[in-house]
């Protein structure tokens, strides 16, 4: 387990001095886990020690969330004063979020040729 644990701190120590220095707009721990995973792919899979590690890890997950509900617990009284700015924010994050996911989904099926015109036509040639 210690071998594993070293591999996966690893990661995410270099993933940080990335973010530090060559990519500073993503995190840390995102260049970590990618650099992890095609690590993962080169060695065509995880070995039995880092599997059992991550599944470890990832029965017990929900205690990483402990934290972040200490700190809305904490500042609920600055999140009282100030909900209807952050509903509104969150509001309109989702639907700007669904807007550009929509546009790019259709400028991505009109480039591959799916438009709503052969999407019908293959679903009733399929009868």
């Amino acid at each position: 387990m210690i071998k594993s644990l070293t591999i996966l701190l690893a990661f995410q120590a270099l993933g940080e001095l990335l973010a530090l220095t060559l990519v500073p707009v993503m995190p840390g721990p995102v260049l970590g886990l990618i650099l992890l995973f095609v690590f993962l792919i080169a060695r065509k899979g995880p070995d039995v020690e880092l599997a059992h590690t991550s599944a470890v890890f990832s029965a017990h997950l929900g205690l990483l969330f402990v934290p972040a509900a200490v700190g809305v617990v904490v500042f609920l009284p600055l999140l009282k004063d100030f909900a209807w700015p952050l509903l509104a924010a969150l509001v309109a994050s989702v639907v700007c979020s669904l807007a550009v996911s929509a546009w790019l989904l259709n400028k991505l099926a009109m480039r591959f040729g799916l438009g709503a015109d052969e999407a019908n036509k293959e679903g009733t040639d399929e009868v």
